[in-house]
């Protein structure tokens, strides 16, 4: 591995565990150079899969895209990192499992806002409204009457809307 502060590719590993998830390896490395520290992910290397667009082209799936649309639902939301790079390769998992080369947009979508709706309901609330393009504040309001039907967590909280 080359370290980033001297690009001496000479390092030995310190520490090495498992992450949370059991998906990847986690190392801790010391530069025999300049004796910089640094961390490295290993993960498993698995098959491409590519994405079928509406317009029916195909392009390879993109790990960071589709973190950044995470990232973008919860931005200023109460909503760690790691809990968002946990969900994308939860989502990753769940693709590979199908056995799928190529998927659909609307499949990716659809475990997209199943894993914000149990993250937070703010950011779910956001990318549907993005991904299904609302175009009007009663579209807004059906979908968050929708959350509060499926389990109000705090009792003395009033409902958002009137019915």
């Amino acid at each position: 591995m080359r370290c980033i502060q001297c690009g001496s590719i000479d390092d030995k590993v310190i520490d090495s565990r498992m992450s949370k998830d059991g998906t990847s390896t986690r190392r801790r490395r010391q530069c025999l150079q300049c004796s910089y520290r640094y961390t490295t992910y290993e993960q498993i290397e698995r098959t491409e899969l590519r994405v079928v667009k509406r317009d029916k082209s195909r392009q390879t799936l993109n790990r960071e895209k589709l973190l950044r649309g995470l990232v973008k639902a919860c931005e200023k939301r109460p909503v760690s990192m790691d809990r968002l790079d946990r969900a994308v390769e939860e989502i990753l998992s769940e693709l590979h499992k199908d056995h799928l080369s190529e998927v659909p947009t609307n499949i990716i979508g659809a475990k997209v806002m199943d894993k914000l709706h149990e993250i937070d309901p703010v950011a779910y609330v956001r990318y549907v409204s993005v991904y299904r393009q609302f175009e009007n504040v009663g579209e807004f309001i059906k979908e968050i009457q929708k959350l509060e039907y499926r389990g109000r967590k705090d009792p003395l909280q009033p409902p958002l809307f009137n019915e």
